[in-house]
């Protein structure tokens, strides 16, 4: 996450029940989780690396799946990397990460276990109200199969790119009219990386 948490929390008076944290990697937001007193949190990694690594670092009654989430139930491949610790591997084959980042070579595939969000999770008394997601321009397709888990959150922190980082990946105005639907707008952004950043959406 780019924001930086107990900011945005104090900001726009958030008041959080639980997270899901979609794309956890080692779990590097797990102590700002803690310190501002989520004691809900749910942490999604689909490569086996990473989530030994995540389990490691994640030793309380926090919840950790080892999956990839999507629009379907089924098996599919991702690109990997390990020259960024797997941060930059994802379902889509790299576009322009390739040439911003020469250094991150993708040199094998891994293939992952996909479920839907609305079939893994259920969320009916808004027990988790926030999610964080950044699963390298796939963030759309986790959204169309979470449509039942939007109804009943009211924050979202997001990966969101403006070029083609990776080919074909979900843009901003993608994602903000799709989130729209569900009542949602976009009203900060953080672009760090140039071509992507991190958006916060909140219902409105």
């Amino acid at each position: 996450m780019m924001f930086d948490f107990k900011s945005i929390i104090e900001k726009y008076n958030m008041k959080i029940n639980g997270v899901l944290h979609i794309g956890a990697h080692h779990g590097q937001e797990h102590s700002s989780y803690k310190d501002n007193n989520v004691s809900k949190i749910v942490y999604f990694e689909p490569l086996k690396s990473n989530f030994e690594v995540l389990k490691s670092k994640v030793n309380d009654d926090s919840i950790l799946h080892n999956i990839a989430l999507g629009s379907e139930n089924k098996e599919i491949e991702m690109f990997v990397e390990t020259a960024n610790s797997g941060q930059s591997s994802s379902i889509l084959e790299p576009g322009l990460h390739l040439t911003q980042y020469p250094h991150i070579t993708f040199n094998h595939k891994e293939v992952v276990n996909m479920k839907r969000l609305d079939d893994v999770i259920y969320n009916t008394n808004k027990d988790y109200n926030f999610i964080c997601i950044d699963v390298q321009g796939y963030e759309l397709e986790v959204f169309k199969g979470s449509t039942k888990i939007l109804e009943n959150i009211d924050y979202i922190v997001a990966e969101i790119n403006r070029d083609e980082v990776y080919k074909n990946c979900t843009k901003i105005d993608e994602l903000s009219e799709f989130l729209g639907n569900y009542g949602f707008k976009l009203v900060e952004e953080n672009w760090c990386g140039g071509t992507w950043g991190d958006g916060l959406f909140v219902k409105q």
